[in-house]
C-alpha cells in the first residue's frame, strides 16, 4: 500500500497543480472520485490487468466508459496512467489529491461515528472544538454505528478519540483484567 501511495504522490500533486491553476477543485475532486469507482469496479478491475492488454486498449476503455465526466485534461491523465501502468492507483491518487487540496484549503475532514445521527446543533458545537484544537476548518462526515451504544469515534487526520460507551466498556474490561 505504502508502495502505491509512493507512486501515486507526483500524479496527485500534478493533478492538484493543475486544478489550482484552473482554479477548479472541485471539478477534479468529483472526477477523481467518479474514476476511481470506474477502476475499482470488478469487471473493469479485471479487464485492466489482462495481460494482452495495451496501454492504449486500456485507457480507451476508461475513456469509452467515462466519456461524458472526461475532458481533454482528465483523458490525458488517463493515457498517462496507462501508459505507465497506474490506472490501478487512482484511488491512492484522488485521496492524495484530497489531502493536497484541504492543506491549501486549510480543511480538515473528521469523519464521526456516532450511535444516533448527529443533530445540526451538536455538529456544529463538535466542529468548533475541533477548529479550536486542529487550528483549520472542519468538514464533519457523520456514520452512524448503533453497535457504539453511544457517543462517538472521531478520526480527523492521523488522531482518533474514542468516546464511544462501546470503547469506555473496551477499556474498562482490559483494566479489570490487568
Amino acid at each position: 500500500m505504502s508502495d502505491d501511495v509512493t507512486t501515486a504522490r507526483p500524479y496527485a500533486k500534478a493533478i492538484f497543480e493543475l486544478a489550482k491553476k484552473g482554479s477548479n477543485f472541485d471539478v477534479w475532486s468529483e472526477r477523481l472520485k467518479f474514476l476511481s469507482a470506474v477502476v475499482a469496479d470488478k469487471n473493469v478491475a479485471a479487464a485492466l490487468e489482462q495481460p494482452n492488454s495495451t496501454a492504449s486498449a486500456r485507457a480507451g476503455m476508461i475513456e469509452k466508459i467515462a466519456s461524458d465526466k472526461l475532458d481533454a485534461e482528465s483523458i490525458n491523465m488517463v493515457r498517462l496512467l496507462a501508459e505507465n501502468g497506474r490506472l490501478g492507483s487512482m484511488s491512492s491518487i484522488a485521496s492524495l489529491y484530497d489531502d493536497y487540496r484541504a492543506q491549501d484549503e486549510g480543511t480538515l475532514e473528521a469523519n464521526v461515528v456516532s450511535a444516533i445521527e448527529l443533530d445540526d446543533n451538536y455538529r456544529s458545537k463538535l466542529a468548533n472544538a475541533l477548529e479550536r484544537k486542529f487550528n483549520k476548518k472542519i468538514h464533519i462526515v457523520n456514520t452512524v454505528d448503533e453497535s457504539l451504544i453511544g457517543g462517538a469515534i472521531i478520526r480527523a487526520g492521523d488522531v482518533v478519540i474514542d468516546g464511544s460507551v462501546k470503547g469506555k466498556l473496551a477499556q474498562l474490561g482490559n483494566n479489570l483484567s490487568a
